[in-house]
């Protein structure tokens, strides 16, 4: 099977698109984590990836770095599968310069909470309410916008064109900032 990414270029519509619930009874949803685990193992610049980037529209997002210190580091790969992922509750505020694999190099600087609770199903089908807070936060709350048909483009404050290196280093200048923990 031939993993494409999809992109606003050239694919707005199939973006924006409200991803479908797994169903967890259905074994078949494990065939659609496999392409979505290859893909991000095979494009390290990914801190993580929901599945309708690469023509699976289930909601389903896979994590590999959740920390400001591994944004960078090739060698870390933390490969979390979150399933029929919701936001119960969240508070605080960060801010922090967003980029996405699908939105080319279009960046944006985005507001998010600081601290979310997460209900999620994990691979094997188990239930999981988590309280995550920090950095974490800010990449799940990036990937479930996926799952929702919302970019982060569209939450931006402030929006610019910048490849890789650029992006790198106005986040050297602009670190992940906390506004408010509650």
């Amino acid at each position: 099977m031939e993993i494409i990414r999809k992109t606003i270029e050239k694919d707005l519509d199939y973006l924006r698109q409200i991803s479908e619930t797994v169903d967890i009874n259905d074994k078949n949803y494990l065939e659609d984590i496999i392409p979505l685990s290859k893909y991000c193992k095979d494009n390290n610049q990914f801190l993580a990836l929901a599945a309708i980037q690469i023509g699976i529209p289930k909601r389903i997002i896979y994590l590999r770095k959740t920390t400001t210190e591994s944004i960078y580091d090739d060698n870390h790969d933390e490969e979390i599968i979150m399933i029929n992922p919701v936001i119960l509750e969240e508070s605080g505020k960060t801010k922090y310069l967003e980029a996405c694999g699908s939105c080319l190099d279009n960046s944006g600087v985005v507001i998010r909470p600081y601290k979310i609770k997460l209900e999620y199903l994990d691979i094997d089908g188990n239930k999981h309410i988590e309280d995550i807070e920090g950095f974490k936060t800010t990449v799940i709350c990036h990937e479930v916008d996926h799952l929702n048909g919302i970019l982060h483009m569209d939450k931006s404050i402030e929006l610019f064109h910048m490849n890789f290196e650029e992006r790198k280093k106005y986040r050297e200048e602009h670190p992940y900032e906390i506004i408010s923990k509650e």
